[in-house]
């Protein structure tokens, strides 16, 4: 006789993109053993419950939260039960390969790489980073144009999630490549598609950017602009003088506020990319800072 399966509920979540990182915190405190995004929306599951309304309370009182944090609180959500059906199984068909830039191929770990592009092996779990998303896509594209001659340039990517960028960053030649994330959760994600790939150059840690040690040739951070602003001046200090920072993760109005903290810790401005509503940003040391030739007597 088959053993039934066990029955679970699929929610549906529309929210406001400033609110999204807030919104899938929660659902993962809440206890969803998987997630992931479609077509703007958040497809949560959560293990069947007698006190559905329960989770239904906890999931609207969060709005409160929100608004007090000063984040839109107009998300919404439907659901519906999910019987006897393997939902592992139904949310991985939800990812496909997708390509990006001239040679780098996202592909899911469960589907065996058919390409002669450069495959990058994911395999999201609970975090999220599967190159489907603009701000990753943006990230990896400009990380391949720095590439070249990378084979002794050092990069850093801060706030790693499932390791994707610094996994792209290893497959395009970067000679060492380090990832740190504050989330354990996060971090054990990046370390699993670390050995996925196979890759012995990729260090992944937990914490910021203010734990790393040392100096790099590129810094990449994916992260909300509130998150950005108050670590410019760490980005700075990391980076070597002829170093280039990649800033993603904001909607088009929040990099203003990034662009000055970034002009005030010493950083210039080189290029902004838009890519639908997100931008990213492409930052360095001026050629003529005074600091920069201080640093390079240092690590040259």
């Amino acid at each position: 006789m088959t053993e039934a399966l066990p029955e679970y509920y699929e929610f549906i979540f529309n929210m406001p993109d400033e609110s999204r990182e807030a919104v899938t915190n929660k659902i993962m405190e809440l206890g969803s053993p998987g997630f992931f995004e479609r077509d703007g929306n958040i497809i949560a599951y959560f293990e069947y419950r007698a006190d559905i309304k329960g989770l239904c309370d906890e999931l609207n009182g969060f709005r409160d939260v929100l608004k007090s944090s000063g984040l839109d609180s107009a998300f919404s959500f439907d659901y519906s039960l999910i019987p006897g059906q393997d939902w592992n199984e139904s949310w991985k068909k939800s990812f496909t390969p997708i390509d990006v830039g001239d040679n780098l191929t996202i592909v899911p770990s469960w589907i065996k790489p058919d390409t002669d592009r450069i495959p990058v092996i994911i395999d999201p779990g609970m975090v999220f980073g599967t190159g489907h998303h603009e701000t990753t896509r943006q990230c990896l594209a400009i990380i391949e144009k720095y590439a070249g001659n990378s084979g002794e340039k050092d990069f850093l990517d801060v706030g790693t999630g499932t390791g994707i960028l610094a996994i792209g960053a290893a497959r395009m030649g970067f000679g060492h490549v380090t990832g740190v994330d504050t989330d354990q959760l996060a971090v054990e994600a990046a370390l699993y598609n670390v050995s996925l790939n196979g890759l012995k150059n990729v260090t992944i840690g937990k914490g910021s950017i203010a734990d790393v040690s040392g100096v790099f040739d590129v810094i990449v951070a994916n992260l909300l602009s509130e998150i950005l602003v108050p670590i410019a001046g760490d980005i700075v200090s990391r980076l070597k003088p002829v170093g280039t920072a990649i800033l993603s993760g904001m909607l088009i109005g929040q990099e203003e506020d990034v662009i000055r903290a970034m002009k005030d810790a010493g950083l210039v401005l080189n290029e902004k990319a838009v890519d639908g509503k997100w931008v990213t940003l492409i930052l360095s040391l001026p050629p003529s800072s005074s600091r920069s030739a201080c640093r390079c007597r240092e690590t040259c």
